[in-house]
C-alpha cells in the first residue's frame, strides 16, 4: 500500500473487506509499506484483485513471519493489528440523493464495499442498533436547511427539499424540521455511546454538535421554522452536551452560508496550489487507532473546501485527537474522539478530489484517482470497526 507499489489503494480496501466477509482473518501491518494488508493465500483472492486490478505480492510462510517480527521490533514504529470481522455499515442519507450529495457512497460503491442507505425514520425506530458504522450525509441537524436560503430560496430543489423535510418531520410526530433532527442527533449520540462507530464529513460535523448544543433552544429564524428565534440564544448554548466542539460562536444572519465560527472557510486564506494538511504520527504499538486512521502512502494530502472546509483548533475539546492539521492556518482538518464505549471521526470538507465542488456539479470519477491519499482517510474509518480494539493511551 506505499506510493510506488500499488497501483489502486481505493480497491484493496474493497479486497480486504471481501476477505473479512468470507469469515478470514486479515492483518493490517500498520506503517509497513504504506499501511499495507496481509490477507492469507488463495487462488480465490489472487484473481479477485486481478479482476480488480489491486497490485498484491505473494509471500511464503517464512518470509510473512520474517516481515511480523520486524513489525514486532520495539524499534519499530509498526503494528500488526489483527482484522475479524467485516462491520456492517449504514449511511444516513435522505431519498433522492443527488450525484455531488456524498463522497462516502462515491467511494465505498467504487470500493465494491457494501452498505445500506437510512434516514431519520429508521434513526428513530432504533435501526442503528443493526449497524457498526454509520456515516452522516453532509446533513443539517440544526433545521436551518444548510443555511442556503440566501442563495437557493427560489431554487426548485431547495423548495421541494424544505417541504420533504417538514412532511417527514409531521409524519414523525414532530411540530418542527429543527425538533426532529435534533431527536435523531440525539438517537444517534446513544448510538456512539453504546458503542457504534460514527463518520461525519462537511456540515454533518458541525450541525450535529450545534443541534446538539441548542437543546431545548430554538435558533432557527421564521424563514425556516415560522417563528422567530429565542432572544439571546447564544448565551443559552450547552457546550457539555457535544462531542468536539466548545466555546464557538453562532452565525445568527440567515442570510450568510456558515453555521458558527466552528469552519474555517471564511477564515482561511490559503491558495489552492498549496493548500495541503499534514497527517500526525502516532505509536502503532501505543496508539494504534489513530495509526490505524492515518495510514496512508503520503503525510501530506491535498485540502479540499466543503460547507464545512475545516475546524477553528481553539474551539475543540481537549480530549479531542487531532488526526491532520494545516498548522500555518491554525485549522485542524481530521479529528477523532471518544465517547462512552464508541468512536467518531470528524472529517472536514465535501470531496477529497474536488477542491471546490458547487452544488450542480458533475460527481468525481474515482477511476481518474484509483491512489488517493484523501479518500484512503475515509476508507481507513471503514475499515477500523473490523479491528480488535487495544486502549488508546494517548
Amino acid at each position: 500500500m506505499d506510493a510506488e507499489g500499488q497501483g489502486n489503494h481505493l480497491k484493496a480496501y474493497g479486497i480486504t473487506y471481501w476477505t473479512l466477509e468470507k469469515q478470514l482473518k486479515v492483518k493490517w501491518l500498520l506503517n509497513y509499506k504504506g499501511g499495507s494488508f496481509l490477507l492469507p493465500d488463495s487462488e480465490e483472492i489472487q484473481k479477485e484483485c486481478q479482476i480488480r486490478g489491486v497490485t498484491f505480492e505473494v509471500v511464503s510462510n517464512s518470509k510473512a513471519e520474517e516481515i511480523l517480527e520486524m513489525i514486532a521490533s520495539p524499534s519499530q514504529n509498526m503494528e500488526a493489528v489483527v482484522l475479524e470481522k467485516a462491520p456492517k455499515i449504514a449511511v444516513y442519507t435522505p431519498k433522492g440523493l443527488q450525484p455531488w450529495d456524498d463522497a462516502v457512497t462515491m467511494v465505498l460503491t467504487y470500493a465494491e464495499i457494501p452498505y445500506e442507505t437510512i434516514y431519520d425514520e429508521e434513526v428513530l425506530n432504533d435501526a442503528l442498533l443493526l449497524y457498526d458504522w454509520l456515516h452522516l450525509h453532509h446533513e443539517d441537524f440544526t433545521g436551518q436547511y444548510g443555511k442556503f436560503y440566501r442563495a437557493y430560496r427560489s431554487a426548485s430543489w431547495y423548495i421541494q427539499e424544505k417541504k420533504n423535510a417538514e412532511a417527514l418531520a409531521t409524519s414523525l410526530g414532530y411540530s418542527k424540521v429543527s425538533e426532529e433532527k435534533l431527536a435523531v442527533a440525539k438517537k444517534i449520540r446513544e448510538y456512539v455511546i453504546g458503542g457504534g462507530f460514527m463518520f461525519a464529513m462537511c456540515s454533518a460535523t458541525d450541525s450535529f454538535d450545534i443541534a446538539l448544543s441548542a437543546d431545548g433552544v430554538d435558533i432557527c429564524e421564521p424563514m425556516f421554522d415560522g417563528d422567530g428565534s429565542d432572544a439571546g440564544y447564544q448565551n443559552k448554548i450547552d457546550y457539555s452536551k457535544t462531542f468536539a466542539f466548545k466555546d464557538y460562536l453562532l452565525e445568527t444572519s440567515p442570510n450568510v452560508y456558515e453555521f458558527s465560527s466552528i469552519d474555517m472557510t471564511r477564515k482561511r486564506r490559503i491558495p489552492k496550489t498549496t493548500d495541503y494538511f499534514s497527517l500526525m504520527e502516532f505509536s502503532a504499538k501505543w496508539d494504534p487507532i489513530p495509526a490505524m486512521l492515518n495510514q496512508n502512502h503520503t503525510a501530506l494530502v491535498k485540502g479540499f473546501m466543503g460547507q464545512t472546509t475545516s475546524f477553528t483548533r481553539e474551539e475543540i475539546k481537549s480530549n479531542v485527537l487531532v488526526l491532520g492539521e494545516n498548522k500555518t492556518n491554525g485549522e485542524a482538518k481530521y479529528i477523532h474522539g471518544i465517547k462512552g464505549k464508541g468512536f467518531f471521526t470528524f472529517y472536514g470538507g465535501h470531496d477529497p478530489e474536488d477542491y471546490t465542488h458547487k452544488v450542480g456539479d458533475p460527481k468525481t470519477e474515482l477511476d481518474l484517482h484509483p491512489t488517493s491519499p484523501g479518500y484512503r482517510l475515509i476508507l481507513n474509518n471503514v475499515l477500523f470497526p473490523a479491528a480488535k480494539k487495544k486502549k488508546q493511551k494517548t
